[in-house]
Formats: structure tokens, sequence, C-alpha cells
């Protein structure tokens, strides 16, 4: 595979530093509330991105962090009040029941950052002790950025337009912070009254770690200091990515990771996705106007990683129309292949250009427009090479985690709809095309969507 490196900024040949096991991080969600599909639009690449190597015989390490303790789940678990164990616990089962619907592989491991604090502490006393962190007045620890000469490379920052060294300390001691804002950042946070029972005992007094923090030492009890590749939505890149590098190479030596896999924000109806303008959705939220969880993967990967997405309840809709038309195509295949159908096999055959585009910087789109494409060119192939192509088929939708729906039952549609439909057909025989217009978009106003064919017409709910 060749994907992008955020690092060198471009196409770089992905391949594991033992010569046989990829072993990646990601970062993983904080569980205070549930995750958006704006959330999930990372974690499906991810999950793609991992298939895809499996599906091509590499072997992988795949190790995705819990947020379980920061700013926003103490906060909003002293306001529920329910101690922050049980708060986290309930929203990262939450989680887990949706990266299922979604048909997501587990990761390998998935460690959480409260049982991960000694290895923390640790780190810090490291920092300290090699001059690249202090503690302040009050019994936090801040790193020293001038400390590490190389900070900012990854999001290419350009240190003489921003100011170097301390800001204010509100801002420096909270767990994110503003792009403009290049401040010595916070590892381990004194304890508050506003943190309830939320704080732990360290060298430096009680307190609890920095958000930055826990993903470093997670990842060097895990995967070390040298690993092949990390992951995380493009809103990571700076602050949270830069402080990981900073710290980690710091206090444990070694290059951190070899490659940086970033994937770029989703937006709604072209727009920002806020909770305030109601377009911030969940699988459940969706799942309430009628959508699969399937359907929704399906969306998440129909545009390049590194290109923003657009979402919309019609590209559901469309999503929804793709999947029943590659099931189509998969039951005509599987019933040309007859006996052949159980057939394995190592080939693509006719599907080999969507196996080709996820391998040239995983190319979602490409991949699916070659998936319909493929199905063109063995419409016509029976028996053995029937067999063969639905294997590569097959293979190429576990790639992409694509699950096709059952053969669905008609609709069940309304007397009176029907027969409007039917007059609406006459019309159209008869070539009363502005009385067939009229009688579509009445249709259209009660609900219903008519898509004609040569030997008829199909109604569907809208």
């Amino acid at each position: 595979m060749r994907l992008h490196d955020t690092l060198e900024r471009g196409l770089r040949d992905l391949r594991p530093i033992d010569g046989s096991t990829l072993r990646f991080y990601c970062c993983g969600p904080t569980v205070y509330g549930p995750a958006h599909i704006g959330n999930f639009r990372t974690f499906v690449m991810q999950d793609v991105f991992r298939r895809t190597l499996e599906t091509g015989g590499m072997r992988t390490f795949h190790v995705r962090n819990v947020t379980d303790v920061d700013d926003k789940t103490i906060r909003d678990s002293q306001a529920a009040g329910v101690p922050l164990g049980e708060f986290t616990a309930g929203w990262l089962e939450r989680f887990h029941r949706d990266c299922q619907a979604l048909n997501c592989l587990p990761p390998h491991v998935e460690p959480g950052a409260v049982e991960h604090l000694p290895q923390q502490i640790a780190m810090i006393e490291a920092l300290v002790e090699k001059g690249h962190a202090y503690a302040a007045e009050d019994g936090s620890v801040y790193f020293r950025i001038e400390s590490f000469p190389e900070y900012g490379s990854l999001s290419h920052l350009d240190t003489r337009e921003l100011s170097l060294g301390k800001t204010q300390q509100s801002r420096a001691n909270a767990d994110e912070y503003e792009k403009d804002s290049l401040a010595d950042f916070v590892l381990w946070k004194a304890r508050r009254p506003e943190d309830g029972p939320n704080f732990w005992k360290s060298p430096w007094g009680e307190g609890r770690p920095g958000w930055h923090l826990e993903c470093s030492a997670m990842i060097q009890e895990y995967l070390g200091s040298d690993f092949d590749l990390h992951s995380g939505g493009v809103d990571l890149v700076f602050p949270h990515h830069e402080n990981e590098i900073a710290q980690s190479r710091c206090a444990c030596g070694g290059n951190f990771a070899r490659h940086w896999f970033h994937i770029t924000h989703l937006l709604v109806d072209g727009g920002k996705m806020s909770k305030s303008v109601g377009n911030l959705y969940t699988l459940d939220d969706l799942a309430e106007k009628g959508f699969t969880a399937l359907e929704v993967r399906y969306v998440l990967i129909g545009a390049h990683y590194r290109k923003p997405l657009n979402f919309t309840l019609e590209s559901l809709s469309g999503a929804r129309e793709a999947l029943a038309k590659l099931a189509k195509g998969a039951r005509s295949l599987a019933e040309r292949a007859g006996e052949g159908t159980m057939l394995d096999s190592v080939e693509f055959g006719p599907f080999e250009s969507a196996w080709e585009a996820l391998n040239d910087d995983l190319n979602t789109p490409g991949a699916l427009g070659g998936i319909f494409t493929g199905l063109r060119e063995a419409s016509k192939l029976e028996g053995v090479d029937a067999a063969r192509a639905l294997a590569g088929l097959n293979r190429i939708l576990r790639a992409l985690g694509i699950e096709l729906p059952e053969e669905e039952a008609a609709a069940d549609v309304p007397a009176e709809i029907r027969a409007l439909a039917d007059e609406r057909w006459q019309a159209r025989l008869g070539k009363d095309w502005a009385r067939s217009d009229e009688m579509r978009d009445q249709l259209a106003e009660m609900g219903w969507a008519v898509k004609d064919s040569k030997e008829g017409y199909e109604l569907n709910p809208i």
C-alpha cells in the first residue's frame, strides 16, 4: 500500500519495521457521550485501512486507547452525579455497540487512561529528570517546548509567527487549546475543587494526568519507542500529536511513529456539524429516521479520506440504493456460479481495479466505482469463471467492511397510492407527459418516489 504521510506531505510505501506485522496506534474515543458520525468517519476509515492490509496478507497489531479521564469526562460525570468510572463505562459500552453495528473490527488492545496512571507518572518523572518538564507552584507539571527544537514539524508550524513558551496558565493548563497557542503544555494537572473526587497521588501532589500524556504512555507500553503508524482525525495534528511526539521522544528516545495517517473532517449539509444547529447525528438519531448503520458506513467511505465528506440524509438514501444494487449483482453472480459458489481465490478478477484503488492511498470511492464496473464485466460469466469473480467480489467487500443487505420484501403500498401510481403509468403509456409529471409530484408529496423502467415502475417510500 502507498499511503499519504502527514509528516512528509506525500505518498509513501507502507512496510512494517519488523518485516511481518504492521503495528499502529489510533487515538480512540473520549467517553463522555455518544460518538457522532464525525467521530465515526475516522474510526470507519481506520477500519478499512486495517482490513485492506489484512486482506492483502499482512498481519496487524492495532492499539486504540480510551480517554476515560479529562476535562470533559470529569465535568459531565460531576454534572450527572455519577462516579467517573461508572459514567465512562456506560458510554464506552455504547461506543462498542455502535462500532459493532458499523462492522468495525475491535482493536487488538484497547487500554484506558485511568488504568495506566503509573506509566504516565513514570514518563513525567523521566521528563523532569531530563530537564524537559518543570513543576509549577500549584503542583502542576508542564512540558518545556523550548527543550525540543523539532516541535511543530508534524503540523509544519512556523514558530517565528507564534509566541514560543508559556502563555496564560488557564490556557496552558487546558487539555485542549486553540491553534494559535504554542504553549508549554500540561503533563500533570494539580487537584482543583471542581474535580471532586477525581484525583490521584503523585510526586508533585494530588491531581490527574493531562490529556496529551495518556497516549504517549500507552504507546510506550504496547508499541515501544518506534512503531509503524499513528492515526487520528486531522484536528488532532496540533496540538495533540505534536505534544505526543515531543513528550515521547524526550522521555523515551526513539523516532516514535514512522508514518502519520490523518482523516479529514466531515461536513453535514455543506456546513460544520454542531449540536446547536441540530445536525450532529448519532447512529441512534439516524436509526430513528429509518437508516441502518451499514448504510451509514457506506456513506462514510464514499469520499476519499483526505477530502471533506459532505454527509446528507439524501446520501443515505443513495447508499441504500447502491447496496441494493450490489446485493442484486452478487446474487446474480452466485446463481451463475452454481456449485462453484463457495470457491475461494486470492485473485480479484474483474474487481482488480477496486483492489488497486484501495492500495493507492486508500481510495475508497475509486474502490466502490471499481466494484460496480467489475459487476458489469462479470455479468456474462458462468460456472467456474463466475465463481472466481464472486470470490474476488467477496474479498473486496470484506476489505471495505461492506455487508450486503438481504433481499427485501416489497414495501407495503397503500391501495390509494398504488391506484394513483397505476393511473400515472397509464398516462405515461399514453404519452401524456404533463399528467404523468403532475401525478409523480403528487405521489412525492404523499411520501412515495416512483422509479420507471421499460417493464413498469417501482414505488419506494421517501
